[in-house]
């Protein structure tokens, strides 16, 4: 059990043994049928029968222990990492094991064995290898978790506020780092197979100064920056980038931060892979022979992050890279990791396939922060697991579709993954596969400017406003330097989700967890914390629809002042949206729109 105090009080009668904490959290073992009652002031949360708890035994000689609670009336369950499916987990099972599969399925980069109740209390299943849910499907009226062996170890976390619940869990498994303020700002990409040289990005770069002022912070250079097939190799391509130092000195002068993309598999015929399987950096097979597949680069192999000069090794690459310029790395893949394997320390394979994402991010974070500073560390990363909040910021994954309903998908995973610890998030501003109409693009870039991290990047064609029509570039400009007038908040929540891992980009439910009208919502959300609503238009008719709860609201942009306690559904423009202040804020707004840096202070 999980409470405010580490205290233990134990009570024993006839029938029962219970165990109190400091807190509010009550556990009762009845002697008779071994059940498990846990309460708190509020009363009875949740309840493990007297077979709640049962060893069974599987197909192929194999056995698992699973775990069952009750499940109350009109409780509802969220969580379990970035899940694109419903944003309620009842009646969803749920495997807690790491995949490539997009967003339009029910497989996930980002797999955490957590879960939160509406009714003010969260379960850990303390285990890296696959953990299997059933919430409230297999048996309707249980949430239960099973893992292969003869053991289970999980933690049932007290609230009673969902916000208090995350925030002991992150007190248990790391809070969020403080991300650096540039992160917030505008990030430009070249997109994942478009043809890009010097020339190219200049263009971009320079075309949204241009362009009236398109406020940019951070370009970010996707795969191509190395040599097609030999992904990773981390050199940069000299065909089309021949002095890379001086084009990174030329971007940071115009006041850019620098990302690129990384990954931790090494291709056949990338100049690393020789000397990583010399040198044993490679995970291996049981013959002693380096683990290879095709299905990402010819004769990939994998870095074996369990052996620390390998670790040394490809944070060595690295660091010739932040010595040219580069100030930040998007840390793509790490969920194919393969179980058939034998790794340098001997760690089971089964329980590395999703810690291994935890692993290859701490070890390209740790670099970042001992060259960059204690604040200045941030990767995008689209894996991780258990803990992986500790190293923001992390993003929906590069395979969503360009439409409505992929937006609408990708808002549900981001509100999942928050519930589940998670402190940042962003997305593909206008979807990464295929094309964006102008319209979702235009609605898109509202959204992913009034989301935590900000960036423009997609896969077959560019993502550069005036691709689109003219009118996105007048949106992007207008809602960039929105966000950027918006930090001295937005930075001032940061601070406070490194303090108590409350997310700043939250689903109502943390927020209004007494509205029951919350409960469900997954096309809104609290930005930042409890001052700002957001509430994404998702259709061609301008219609926002959403939700305002009890209170008066004032319209960040208009200044319109509405009652809630509502449902209410009216149009805006593009350069608008359902964006409300709730009562009684003081909302810190900044002096400067050019720059997410600078003095908060100042005016």
């Amino acid at each position: 059990m999980l409470d405010e105090s580490k205290s233990i009080h134990l009570e024993e009668s006839n029938d029962s043994i219970s165990f109190a904490t400091g807190g509010e959290l009550q556990l009762t073992i009845s002697k008779s049928d071994f059940s498990l009652s846990f309460e708190n002031a509020a009363g009875l949360l949740t309840k493990a029968d007297g077979k709640g708890m049962a060893w069974i035994e599987g197909p192929e000689d194999k056995t698992y222990m699973r775990g069952q609670l009750r499940l109350g009336v009109g409780e509802h369950l969220y969580g379990l990492g970035e899940r694109f499916t419903p944003f309620v987990k009842n009646g969803q099972s749920v495997d807690i094991w790491n995949r490539d599969g997009g967003t339009s399925s029910e497989q996930s980069y980002k797999n955490i064995p957590f879960y939160l109740s509406s009714k003010g209390y969260g379960i850990f299943v303390n285990h890296p290898e696959e953990v299997s849910f059933e919430l409230g499907s297999e048996t309707v009226s249980r949430s239960q978790f099973s893992v292969e062996g003869e053991y289970l170890d999980y933690y049932f976390i007290n609230g009673p506020t969902p916000k208090k619940v995350v925030s002991r869990y992150t007190e248990l498994t790391g809070k969020p780092a403080l991300p650096p303020a540039w992160s917030f700002g505008l990030w430009l990409s070249t997109s994942f197979t478009t043809k890009y040289n010097e020339e190219t990005v200049t263009h971009f770069v320079d075309g949204m100064a241009e362009r009236g002022g398109i406020p940019l912070s951070v370009f970010h250079f996707d795969c191509f920056w190395m040599k097609e097939f030999e992904w990773s190799n981390f050199i940069w391509d000299r065909r089309n980038f021949p002095d890379p130092e001086a084009m990174l000195k030329r971007l940071k002068n115009k006041g850019l931060k620098i990302c690129v993309w990384i990954n931790p598999y090494i291709a056949q015929k990338s100049p690393l892979f020789d000397e990583g399987m010399e040198k044993g950096y490679l995970i291996k097979k049981s013959n002693g022979d380096v683990w290879q597949w095709d299905r990402w680069q010819a004769g990939m192999g994998i870095v074996d992050f369990t052996n620390p000069d390998a670790c040394k090794w490809f944070q060595a690459k690295l660091k010739v890279l932040l010595d040219m310029g580069v100030d930040a790395f998007k840390t793509d893949f790490g969920e194919r990791i393969p179980t058939d394997v034998v790794y340098f320390d001997g760690s089971n394979p089964d329980k590395m396939h999703n810690y291994y994402a935890y692993k290859y991010n701490e070890v390209v974070f740790d670099l970042l922060k001992e060259e960059q500073g204690e604040n200045e560390a941030i990767v995008f990363a689209r894996s991780a697991t258990t803990g992986g909040q500790k190293f923001p910021v992390h993003w929906g994954g590069g395979d969503c579709d360009s439409t409505y309903e992929a937006m609408a998908e990708s808002l549900r995973g981001g509100l999942s993954l928050t519930t589940s610890g998670f402190g940042y998030w962003s997305h593909d501003i206008g979807g990464f596969e295929n094309t964006a109409t102008p319209d979702v693009f235009k609605r898109w870039t509202a959204f992913g400017l009034l989301s935590s991290h900000s960036r423009f990047h997609g896969s077959s064609s560019y993502r550069v406003p005036w691709n689109f029509d003219e009118e996105a570039v007048e949106v992007a400009k207008h809602f960039t330097k929105l966000k950027n007038s918006l930090m001295p908040y937005l930075y001032g929540q940061a601070v406070e989700n490194n303090q108590s891992g409350v997310p700043v980009m939250r689903a109502m439910l943390l927020e209004f967890p007494e509205d029951s009208l919350c409960e469900t919502l997954d096309r809104q959300y609290m930005l930042g914390g409890d001052s700002i609503l957001v509430a994404p238009i998702f259709n061609e008719e301008s219609l926002g629809s959403f939700y305002l709860p009890q209170g008066r609201w004032t319209h960040l942009l208009t200044g319109e002042v509405v009652e809630g306690g509502k449902w209410i559904k009216e149009k805006y423009d593009y350069f608008s949206l359902p964006l409300f202040v709730r009562s009684n804020t003081i909302l810190p707004m900044g002096t400067r729109e050019d720059n997410p840096v600078y003095d908060y202070a100042d005016g």
